[in-house]
């Protein structure tokens, strides 16, 4: 039976319409979801400038190798982590500054020597090459722990930054820098690749 020439034209056009208007469809939802990082994950609304103020955290002594690891985890950390700029940090001794960090207002804060995480057990974030174990300190903060390095690093997050992973994660590449990792991470401990940025 011979091929009409009319209807085979009008498939092709069909799916030359169909073809380009699917994949502009599949990558807005990519973008929309924050696969291709297309969307900022939200951040607190800003009133105006900054809080530059020094954000008090508590210190954990260090030594030997643990001070040597958290002054170089310290040192990779970037000033901005999204758009919440760098703060300083204050405690009794002047050595928080070379084992502590903030960020924004409410304040994101990273402490380098910190507890382990007290038992952890489920669910662990392998963001971009570091183990993550979060967990709910209150209605208003989360806790994440590094499980897989040598030095446990914590950041907590207060909840006005949504989701918290996703500003978790930007610290990992500082930390797997400078942090060695475990011989023998927990098991279930399984850590994604570096983020290329």
């Amino acid at each position: 039976m011979p091929k009409d020439p009319a209807r085979a034209s009008a498939a092709r056009l069909a799916t030359l319409i169909a073809l380009p208007v699917a994949l502009l469809v599949g990558a807005a939802s990519l973008w929309w979801t924050g696969a291709l990082g297309g969307r900022e994950p939200a951040a607190p609304a800003a009133s105006g400038p900054q809080a530059s103020s020094a954000v008090r955290v508590p210190e954990t002594p260090l030594v030997g190798t643990a001070a040597a690891v958290c002054q170089a985890v310290i040192a990779e950390l970037p000033d901005t982590v999204r758009a919440a700029q760098r703060r300083p940090v204050e405690a009794d001794t002047a050595a928080v500054a070379e084992q502590a960090a903030a960020y924004g207002d409410p304040a994101i804060v990273l402490s380098c020597g910190a507890p382990a995480a007290a038992n952890p057990s489920g669910t662990y974030f392998g963001l971009s090459g570091v183990c993550w174990y979060a967990a709910q300190a209150s209605a208003d903060t989360t806790v994440w722990t590094t499980v897989d390095r040598q030095v446990p690093v914590r950041v907590t997050v207060p909840a006005a930054y949504d989701p918290p992973g996703q500003w978790v994660i930007t610290f990992s590449a500082p930390i797997a820098a400078a942090d060695p990792p475990l011989a023998d991470p927990p098991a279930g401990c399984v850590s994604a690749p570096i983020a290329t940025q």
